[in-house]
């Protein structure tokens, strides 16, 4: 495979912002995340206490009392904002992918439900071709080579390893190289959903393989090396040690974390600011002059008897589902979030002097939190010291690759079309479009001891990993034993990976890697640097 890698590529850079700047710390972003589950804690109140008063301030669910909502979660989740107000579009999101009652990963409630794969709403790119996975596997091994063939202490992590496919591929694939794969000491996989979790072992360990619970998480052993394996809900559980050498994958991760968007606004000069009519907000800051404010746009539900066409959905978005059972609104002032998220970046800070009036927002401050998680196992903390950065993450997802801040990037994907976001809460799959400078300048905030390189777009990452030269490999080899069309199934499937027209797999999905700091002296494979043995 060495071979297959070509040399640099021009464009590949590195993104190292190191300049002082005012920000919000870990902690601060913590509470800000953990602050986006009061909806939860609103479910559960009204799972014990059903009589409770109806807020005049919003739209009156009250009269429409044979209203029907489309799906279990819809329900809950209109109760739960009829009794707190309009909430942010962060704790929307989270409760529709993650909720315990109808959320798309952990609640399903279609039986042997799928979400991936042609029967599913989506494919991803383990699931077109092995290759991809096997190109992350030959990905780790040029950086564990490169970083001094560390004997011990190697760890694989994955969060969002949907089937674990691509975590079976990568574990194939090293398998081939004996020395590295010896080296391994445990995998972990990042995974809320139970059912994944259970598709997860039984691929990677067999069906009766069992799986044991613990403090940390849920354990087995994997079938290549008899490796052991530790499902944890959130990285947070997987311990840190100085000494160990982390192998990270983000495969289409990053773009399914809850964001929360932002609008401009000019507010007029006046005494005081009338505090926000939600339970939610908190009063803006009072001027006596002219002054830029952000807005935050919250989740409320759709009038009684709305339909597509009364609520405008999109031509883009297919009308086969039935209409929204939520909506968009702005705040009418500040609320805590506003206060503080668009400031936590100078990228943020400023639209007020470069836009102004009217410039839209995104900001995933659970994105944060992971870079900066990634970063500190990678090359140390104030509070997790590492003495030599080791190991490395790799990235790969949709969002802007020259820095753009993703504005109106929330979409709803349902049997393979563009639905509205807000329609079918727990069976519409929710996406954003990643901001990968941010992640970048979030890793090398959280720790001295690391590097960024790209993002680059798929298409170029995987060309230079060396995706043509396998696939034809593998085409051959299946038109020989299975005929012909298995070995165009195989081209076919390639190409879409690297396809770089509009809207193409190789165009808009972008590669980023965390690695040690090295003063830019080395750049990884698949970024324009060459095989280090």
């Amino acid at each position: 495979m060495k071979s297959a890698v070509p040399r640099a590529l021009r464009h590949a850079r590195r993104i190292i912002p190191r300049a002082s700047t005012k920000s919000l710390s870990s902690s601060t972003l913590s509470s800000l995340t953990l602050g986006n589950n009061c909806l939860a804690s609103a479910t559960t109140l009204l799972s014990q206490h059903r009589n409770f008063s109806a807020t005049t301030t919003l739209r009156d669910i009250d009269e429409d009392k044979t209203r029907k909502w489309s799906t279990p979660l819809a329900k809950q989740l209109a109760a739960a904002i009829e009794l707190t107000g309009p909430i942010p579009l962060a704790s929307f999101m989270r409760m529709c992918l993650t909720s315990d009652i109808g959320g798309y990963y952990t609640g399903a409630i279609e039986k042997d439900r799928d979400q991936f794969g042609l029967k599913g709403d989506f494919v991803t790119s383990p699931e077109i071709s092995q290759v991809f996975g096997e190109l992350i596997g030959v990905w780790f091994l040029t950086e564990w080579l490169a970083q001094g063939r560390q004997s011990k202490g190697i760890e694989l992590i994955e969060v969002g390893p949907g089937r674990g496919t691509l975590m079976d591929d990568v574990l194939r694939t090293i398998q081939s190289f004996p020395a590295m794969a010896n080296s391994i000491d445990a995998i972990y996989m990042v995974e809320a959903s139970p059912e994944l979790r259970v598709a997860q072992k039984n691929l990677l360990c067999g069906e009766d393989a069992p799986m044991t619970e613990s403090k940390v998480g849920y354990h087995s052993v994997c079938k290549y090396n008899a490796l052991p394996i530790v499902w944890t809900e959130t990285i947070k559980s997987i311990p840190i040690a100085p000494e160990k050498m982390p192998f990270i994958v983000a495969h289409e991760f990053f773009d399914a974390l809850p964001i929360h968007a932002f609008e401009l606004v000019s507010v007029p000069a006046s005494k005081s600011t009338p505090q926000s009519s939600t339970n939610n907000s908190s009063p803006s800051t009072q001027t006596t002059t002219p002054t830029f404010q952000w807005r935050e746009m919250l989740v409320s539900p759709t009038p009684p008897g709305s339909t597509h066409e009364s609520l405008n959905t999109p031509p883009t978005q297919s009308r086969d589902t039935p209409p929204p059972d939520f909506q968009l609104t702005r705040a009418t002032s500040s609320t805590r979030h506003s206060l503080y998220l668009p400031d936590s970046f100078p990228r943020f800070r400023a639209l007020k002097s470069s836009v102004g009036p009217g410039a839209l927002l995104e900001v995933c401050p659970d994105a944060s939190l992971y870079a900066s998680d990634f970063a500190a196992r990678i090359g140390g903390s104030p509070q997790h010291p590492k003495s030599k950065p080791s190991g490395a993450a790799l990235i790969l997802d949709y969002g802007p690759g020259d820095g753009t801040i993703p504005t109106n990037s929330l979409r709803g994907i349902r049997k393979h079309k563009r639905v509205s976001p807000f329609a079918e809460p727990g069976l519409t799959d929710l996406s954003v479009d990643v901001d990968f400078a941010g992640i970048a300048e979030s890793a090398t905030r959280a720790s001295e001891g690391v590097e960024v390189h790209g993002p680059i777009a798929q298409g170029d990452f995987l060309e230079l990993m060396g995706i043509r030269q396998r696939a034809e490999v593998l085409a051959k080899r299946a038109s020989q034993q299975e005929g012909e069309e298995a070995g165009k199934a195989v081209e076919k499937a390639w190409k879409r990976l690297v396809d770089r027209g509009p809207g193409g797999m190789g165009k808009v999905y972008q590669a980023l890697a965390i690695l040690p700091e090295n003063d830019g002296k080395r750049r990884p494979v698949g970024f324009g640097g060459d095989v280090v043995n």
